[in-house]
């Protein structure tokens, strides 16, 4: 193998940009790490915009601070990698609200993303079929299946918990609907303890106990400067090449590694390299993987999207209540599923005009047709539901701002981990030098984007024969 080594990471988005920082603290000295991004704009769905001369983000929001397990997120660490620790701030309001008949109704305390460790604490918002969860002498779910998280749960405690409930919060993550989302991929320390447990309140209450957090802790962070600190931090300590703009076209293999066509059809540029980092969405993976390995292309390719439309709204001394916002029910007949109070829930965004950030969230998996509406359509019935929810109208809007995310989220349909896991088989024993990064394989969230990313080049130090430093 030559030295130094050169390394293709395809996507710029945090995934990436985590591989890239992985491969420079971790590859031998002098590894030529090289970034191609499709876009202008570095940090995929990590987007920090400006509105009424206040810095927003357009894309997420946050990250968990806590994995599974309990231990330190991989955005901490990643955090804490960068030196930003010091820049990491906290929710101030941390209650948010469901809407219920029109009315919105604090989201019942002591749930796993909506199902439920004791039934009596949802009766607020919804009513448990209780009778229905009983031990029938085997777990839940049987080791090493997968089923939809809307189907265990209907099961065992009936429609309302699942619509009411799970739905929304699915839905303020996924765009997707419980019926259809993996509960292995989506769910994944419900999903362990389901195949052990033999009730699903049980199951519930033991993921809850393998991952104990103290009372008053707070879930959340993000960064006063914004996300995009984060990614302008993180291409400056990987050391790469950023090339903005590149559309890699292909990757074939080589000899020695891989060839990557870049650019337009007209004037394409080849480049070697020895390895590649793939940390783009599913269906680019799939069309790119299809030459050289057709089988992991058609386990990928199966991943499907929702598209999304962010609608920000900065309006003067509205009359909101003390909460970090609220989710929607599908069965509101809303546009909205969900919205954030951005100027409560996080004080460091606090004016003292008084004039509020207000985000809705647009869009369901199989609604896209609603998201064809124009910019001022969607912001005008964004205010309009607002106003509705909260029972008062709103001041019209001083500024505002529409951000389209189309084919962003993906939708994990059960099966999903098995699939990709075959995929990543595949190209082991065929093409140990390409890997697979992002959120289209391992899950949603920025620290399980950072991970994977890790993952990826720490696979691609493994399969060069380099130590790792």
């Amino acid at each position: 193998m030559r030295q130094p080594w050169r390394v293709a990471v395809v996507g710029g988005g945090i995934a990436g940009l985590a591989a890239a920082v992985r491969l420079r603290d971790r590859a031998p000295t002098g590894t030529e790490i090289t970034v191609y991004e499709q876009s202008g704009v570095l940090g995929g769905k990590l987007r920090t915009g400006e509105l009424a001369g206040q810095p927003v983000e357009f894309g997420a929001e946050s990250f968990l601070l806590r994995d599974p397990a309990g231990a330190e997120s991989g955005a901490v660490a990643l955090v804490r990698r960068l030196g930003l620790a010091d820049q990491i701030v906290h929710p101030t309001v941390g209650q948010a609200a469901l809407v219920v008949d029109g009315m919105l109704r604090p989201i019942p305390g002591g749930t796993l993303v909506g199902v439920p460790g004791d039934l009596e604490r949802v009766t607020s918002v919804a009513r448990p079929t209780s009778d229905a969860d009983t031990d029938d002498g085997r777990p839940l779910v049987e080791p090493g299946t997968d089923v939809s998280v809307g189907a265990l749960v209907r099961a065992r405690f009936g429609d309302e918990v699942v619509d009411r409930l799970v739905d929304p919060m699915l839905g303020g993550v996924y765009a997707g609907r419980a019926d259809d989302l993996s509960l292995v991929t989506t769910m994944p320390a419900l999903a362990r303890t389901a195949q052990v447990e033999h009730t699903l309140v049980g199951a519930v209450r033991a993921a809850q106990a393998a991952a104990p957090r103290a009372p008053g802790a707070p879930v959340f962070g993000t960064l006063a400067g914004g996300l995009s600190t984060l990614v302008d931090a993180a291409a400056t300590a990987s050391g790469a090449t950023v090339r903005r703009d590149a559309a890699v076209r292909e990757v074939t293999p080589t000899a020695t590694g891989w060839r990557l066509t870049v650019g337009p059809t007209r004037e394409p540029e080849l480049i070697d390299v020895d390895a590649v980092v793939l940390a783009v969405p599913a269906r680019p993976a799939a069309r790119l993987l299809s030459g050289p390995a057709p089988a992991a292309a058609a386990a990928v390719g199966e991943l499907d999207y929702a598209s999304v439309a962010l609608v920000t709204l900065a309006l003067p001394q509205p009359e909101l209540p003390e909460l970090s916002g609220f989710l929607v029910p599908s069965t509101e007949g809303l546009l909205i599923k969900a919205s954030t109070f951005f100027t409560t829930k996080w004080g460091h965004l606090r004016r003292p005009d008084g004039l509020a950030l207000v985000r809705a969230s647009v869009g369901r998996y199989g609604e896209e047709a609603q998201l064809q509406r124009p910019d001022e359509d969607l912001a005008a019935t964004v205010h309009r539901e607002l106003s509705a929810v909260l029972g008062v109208p709103l001041p019209a809007p001083v500024d505002g701002h529409v951000q389209r995310w189309g084919g962003s989220l993906p939708q994990y349909t059960p099966g999903h981990a098995d699939r990709v896991a075959a995929a990543r088989t595949a190209l082991r024993i065929a093409h140990p030098t390409l890997t697979l990064a992002g959120a289209g394989y391992d899950g949603v969230g920025i620290p399980v984007c950072v991970r994977s990313g890790e993952a990826a080049a720490d696979e691609i130090i493994t399969a060069l024969g380099g130590p790792a430093r």
